[in-house]
């Protein structure tokens, strides 16, 4: 199978997942600056999850770039990640109305932590329906940057129930790494 049905539905997933995301984002009664002040986390929360959806976007498309075939089992495990980067409005509006409280900062790095290894999960799914030769599998290589990741969250929940503001500062340590798009593949596909 080609890629182009489930890139196009991907893309469009994305595409409404941002936009349920900004409807949070309500407009103030008062016409004054003060009035943002309240609303503050909940924009600061958007857009750190708006960056995280950038970076699977850029990310996905990139991956989606270099794969040349595609199965049943990449469909589901391109669904899969769908799945989790859905939740990510739900956690967003939470953890930006309650950014203080342990429960919506772990929900909130659980979400991010099961949307990496949804990822994960798609990219060893299309490295194995590939050949040896396939240029993804050289330039992921071990993947060290993807497990730092994972480790990230883990910690980065746990630590939720400690300290709410070292859990997010982990979280967004995640989302500079990944910030930049992941030139090992870009540099597979333009030689």
């Amino acid at each position: 199978m080609k890629t182009n049905r489930l890139e196009a539905f991907s893309d469009g997933v994305l595409a409404i997942i941002i936009t349920i995301m900004v409807f949070e984002l309500k407009v103030p009664e008062d016409l004054n600056l003060q009035a943002l002040i309240p609303k503050l986390p909940l924009f600061i929360s958007y857009l750190f999850s708006f960056i995280y959806l950038g970076i699977y976007w850029n990310n996905h498309h990139h991956l989606f770039r270099i794969t040349e075939k595609i199965n049943g089992r990449i469909l589901w495990a391109n669904l899969y990640l769908l799945f989790w980067l859905s939740l990510i409005p739900f956690t967003t509006s939470w953890i930006g109305k309650n950014y203080t409280a342990s429960t919506p900062v772990a929900l909130y790095g659980f979400v991010l932590l099961m949307s990496a290894i949804a990822y994960f999960i798609l990219q060893g799914f299309i490295i194995r329906h590939h050949d040896n030769d396939f240029a993804l599998r050289k330039a992921i290589g071990k993947d060290i940057k993807g497990k730092i990741s994972l480790i990230l969250y883990i910690v980065g929940v746990a630590i939720s129930y400690v300290n709410t503001w070292i859990a997010i500062i982990v979280y967004i340590a995640v989302a500079i790494i990944w910030f930049v798009p992941d030139k090992r593949i870009e540099n597979s596909i333009t030689g």
